[in-house]
């Protein structure tokens, strides 16, 4: 696996992993135990066993310590979401978060 494939494949089981996240908000605002609440709850599922899936091909080609770091990127997906599609506020402490993850991954990368 190239340098590039590497990043997209860490960006993309990392996005599967956020989708999980959404899948359970929109789970949580419907109807306890009515039809979109198990629909919304088995997207969920069926995400994460997707995410289960990407993971392990994901780790099975690169060091453990290298796939983790990248974990960080599930939480800016997450922050980008709950802003487009959920309308949540930004705080400065969600931006110094990010900040600090995406910094973090970028000294890593370069190690």
């Amino acid at each position: 696996m190239n340098a590039f494939q590497t990043g997209l494949a860490l960006v993309g089981v990392n996005f599967v992993y956020a989708c999980t996240s959404i899948f359970m908000k929109i789970a949580s605002q419907q109807v306890l135990f009515s039809l979109p609440f198990f629909l919304w709850l088995g997207g969920a599922v069926g995400m994460m066993g997707i995410y289960a899936l990407f993971w392990q091909q994901v780790i099975m080609r690169m060091e453990l310590s290298t796939a983790y770091m990248f974990k960080g990127l599930s939480l800016i997906f997450v922050l980008l979401f709950s802003v487009f599609l959920f309308g949540e506020a930004i705080t400065v402490y969600n931006l110094i978060g990010a900040i600090l993850i995406i910094t973090g991954i970028v000294f890593f990368a370069k190690a």
